[in-house]
This record gives structure tokens, C-alpha cells and sequence, in this order.
């Protein structure tokens, strides 16, 4: 059953306050205010069950709910990462985006960014298919710098460090979005250069830096000119050209 946007939409609001809540159910006039149409569509449908006031997802609208959230995150991403859209309007074109995506292509945009962990604003992304596989047929826009090539460049899209000293760390090195970075090495360790300092990290730092591959007809705002230092120890070392 297709639903119209806003019953969609609802039902993205409930699936948000039980599950990233860790709840089982949430009080009807929590989420439903002014959309009693929608929740009787949804109930209707089998998605949603209400009891006392309580709203709970059904076995048939959890996954269902999860998929809404994963295509909206994924819509963020690639108008964030790729088309380069302002925070200001990017939850607003993400609501309408998400509705134009089928089933399937989601699984070809996230493979096309490199399975984003987190949409812009550091919110989960449900995994699909297409992350467990970790194989598509399309190349990534997108991807974590421990899949880069030696000499492949790029600018910083977004960083995915759960520990909040990770991402204090990663900043301080420089790694912001819109940074150039060019990997120069990937073992022992991996090797990259941000500005004009390279750093060595091991695979979980990499991991967590999430580059946008500039194109064969594009130059990199930093070359660099200096062979490739030696891999420093520990998992944060660097040295200063």
C-alpha cells in the first residue's frame, strides 16, 4: 500500500520516538497532533496498533517505518554531500525526495555515497542490503578514506566518530568538511595530508573520514610535493612538512 506523504511522514515520527527512544510505544498526543487522518489511515492499514492512548508499531509497519527513515537520511546525504544543498533547506527537500525513491534505488544512492553511517545532522542511518553486501555495480561519490587509493584526492564530506574525543581530535588535525585530503599511503599505516601536515592513523580513524572524490578533470586545492613521511607511532601520530 502506497501511502500520501504526510502519512508517511507520521509514520517516520513514531518510528523515531519508539525506536531511537528505545521505547516500546509513545503517547498518542506526543506525535499525533492535528494528524488524526493520518493515524487512522496507518492503523487501517495494519502499521500501527493504538491501545489507552499507546501507539506501537506493528510486525508489518516497523520495517516499513525503517525504510522511510533510511530513504529520508539517505535524501539528506546526497543533497548535503553531492549537490552541495544548504542546511537551511535540506530537510525540507529531503521530506520530498525521499518520496521520489524507489525501491531499490536507494540501495544504488547508498552504495554511490560509500554506505553513509549518519545523515548530516549525526543520525543513524538504517542499513540496507547494500551494506552487508558491500558490493553495487556503480562506483562511490563518497567514500571512507581507508577504501581510497594511494595518490586518489579529495575534499572532506563528513566525519563519522561516535566517541566525542575521536571527533575533537579529528578537528583539531583539520579534518573539516570541504578540506582537501589526499591519501598518500595505506600501509603500514594510513597516510594522508590535510593543508600542509600529514598524518599516520590506523583503519578505525579512516574509517571514520568519509571523502568526496574529486573527478579525473579536477585538481585538488593541495598537492603534495614531498615524499611520503614515515608512519608515525600510534594511532594518532603526524609530522609537519
Amino acid at each position: 500500500m502506497d501511502l500520501e506523504e504526510k502519512t508517511e511522514e507520521l509514520l517516520e515520527t513514531i518510528w523515531v520516538s519508539i525506536k531511537e527512544q528505545d521505547r516500546d510505544n509513545v503517547q498518542q498526543d506526543e506525535v499525533c497532533t492535528g494528524a488524526t487522518e493520518e493515524l487512522e489511515k496507518l492503523v487501517t492499514a495494519g502499521y500501527v496498533t493504538v491501545s489507552n492512548g499507546q501507539l506501537s508499531l506493528t510486525p508489518r509497519g516497523e520495517p516499513l517505518a525503517r525504510n522511510v527513515i533510511r530513504r529520508h537520511r539517505l535524501a539528506e546525504r546526497l543533497l548535503a554531500d553531492v549537490l552541495n544543498t544548504g542546511d537551511s533547506i535540506m530537510h525540507e527537500k529531503a521530506c520530498k525526495f525521499e518520496h521520489l525513491l524507489d525501491r531499490g534505488l536507494d540501495d544504488s544512492i547508498c552504495t554511490l555515497l560509500g554506505h553513509p553511517k549518519i545523515c548530516p545532522h549525526g543520525k543513524p542511518i538504517p542499513p540496507g542490503r547494500c551494506c552487508q553486501k558491500q558490493r553495487a555495480p556503480v562506483s562511490s561519490l563518497v567514500s571512507p578514506l581507508s577504501r581510497l587509493n594511494p595518490g586518489q584526492k579529495g575534499k572532506v564530506a563528513y566525519v563519522h566518530a561516535p566517541q566525542i574525543k575521536q571527533l575533537q581530535k579529528l578537528m583539531a588535525m583539520g579534518i573539516l568538511p570541504g578540506a582537501p585530503i589526499t591519501l598518500i599511503q595505506d600501509f603500514p599505516s594510513y597516510v594522508f595530508q590535510v593543508g600542509q601536515t600529514q598524518f599516520a592513523v590506523d583503519n578505525e580513524i579512516a574509517d571514520a573520514i568519509y571523502v568526496r572524490l574529486l573527478q579525473n578533470e579536477e585538481t585538488a586545492d593541495a598537492e603534495v610535493t614531498s615524499p611520503p613521511p614515515k608512519t608515525v607511532g600510534g594511532r594518532w601520530g603526524w609530522r609537519r612538512k
